[in-house]
This record gives C-alpha cells, sequence and structure tokens, in this order.
C-alpha cells in the first residue's frame, strides 16, 4: 500500500505556536485554507482510494478539497489525531515544546512507556495510529491518504519506517500540508520514499542527532 500522511493547513494556533491539541481544535487560517485547496493539484498524480483524516476540524478542513476532487467520503478517526499534550496544552514557551517533541521522539525510540505529562503514552499513542493504518489496508485501496499532525506524522513514521530515524524525523520538522510518503504493509514493514517533497535513501538519519538524547527537535506542529 502507499501511503500519504498529510499534516493540516495552516492555523491560529501554529502562527502563536501553541501546543493545541484538544478536539475540536481551531479551523484554518486563510492561508491554511489556501493550502488546503492546493494539495488535489499537488497529489494530481496519485490515484487516491481511500481518504482520512482525524477528529480535530483543522483536518477534516483539509481534507475536503481532496474529497471534492476525488469523490472519496472522509473516513474521520480519532486514531490519528495530533499527540495529546496532556499538562503542556496551549503553552508555547520553549520548556514545553521541548518536553513535548523530546517525549514524542522517545517513543519512536522504543521508550513507548514514557508518558507525556498528563497525557497518553507511547504505546497508547502508537497503537491508535497503527489501528488506522492497520484499517486502511484492510481497505484494500492501493494508495491511502490521511490527513493528521505534524508530530504524529513525524513520530510514526521514525518509529515505524526502516529508512528513518529518530534523528532524521526531530530534525525535520514537517510544514502545513507538507506530505511523507510511503510504502508497505502492517507486519510487513514501512519505506519512506518521500519526506515533504525530499527524496529518502536507504537510511535517512544524522549521526548523534537522535532527538531524546538531547539535540535539537524542530517544530511546533499541532
Amino acid at each position: 500500500m502507499r501511503l500519504l500522511l498529510i499534516r493540516h493547513g495552516q492555523t491560529p494556533s501554529n502562527l502563536k505556536h501553541l501546543l493545541d491539541t484538544a478536539a475540536p481544535g481551531p479551523a484554518l487560517t486563510p492561508l491554511g485554507q489556501e493550502q488546503a485547496d492546493a494539495l488535489p493539484t499537488a497529489l494530481a498524480e496519485e490515484k487516491i482510494g481511500a481518504l482520512y483524516a482525524s477528529t480535530l476540524l483543522r483536518t477534516q478542513l483539509t481534507a475536503e478539497p481532496l474529497a471534492a476532487r476525488t469523490g472519496l467520503e472522509v473516513r474521520v478517526r480519532d486514531g490519528i489525531r495530533e499527540l495529546s499534550a496532556g499538562d503542556l496544552e496551549m503553552r508555547g514557551d520553549d520548556q514545553a515544546v521541548e518536553t513535548y517533541l523530546t517525549t514524542a521522539f522517545a517513543w519512536s525510540a522504543g521508550d513507548t512507556g514514557l508518558r507525556m505529562p498528563g497525557g497518553e503514552n507511547g504505546v497508547e499513542a502508537l497503537r491508535r495510529f497503527d489501528a488506522v493504518v492497520e484499517e486502511a489496508a484492510g481497505t484494500g485501496a492501493r494508495t491511502v491518504a490521511m490527513v493528521s499532525h505534524g508530530a504524529a506524522i513525524r513520530m510514526w513514521a521514525a518509529a515505524r519506517a526502516e529508512n528513518v530515524d529518530v534523528g532524521f524525523a526531530a530534525r525535520h520538522a514537517l510544514r502545513n500540508t507538507g506530505v511523507v510518503i510511503l510504502s508497505g504493509a502492517p507486519g510487513e514493514g514501512w519505506r519512506v520514499h518521500t519526506w515533504a517533497g525530499r527524496s529518502v535513501g536507504p537510511t535517512a538519519g544524522v549521526p548523534g542527532a537522535s532527538g531524546p538524547a538531547g539535540e535539537a527537535v524542530e517544530g511546533v506542529e499541532a
């Protein structure tokens, strides 16, 4: 299966650099709507057979132009919502952002028992995202698009793709409506082909830049 993981369009909270992860969340800014409207053209070569969005409003609004172009129903699933910020919700200070992203990438590195302060742990976050991917694979669609969230996409891709390590995901923020394209299947493994338009080689990573070990992590993406 070809899997397109798409970050939603810009929101007011993105402009303020806030960890805004609770439902239903904000709508899109005018620029965010323009970004969503551009997706059908950007993905015109993709033969999308199933389309998903999270339970947060911004992903559903981002998916609407794709739904109109493809004629597909948007399947709304809680499993691909943003990683819960817990006690860090609606904060944008450096300490909160560092804690949030370092925790998320620790999950990718295998420390799935670690819990976001006041929020979910890695077992729970990966399980819910995996469940939606497994459902999508069961549809029989050869290409599936999922409109999700920056931290969730980066965390899941680093945890599940064999050729993307935590260092790469931690150092490569995903801008609004950025797309990560993978191929694979549940139980068989995944490979990233492109990350926001950048071709990804056999093993994408930066030596020593593993995120949870203390290196820089980029981007408030919720």
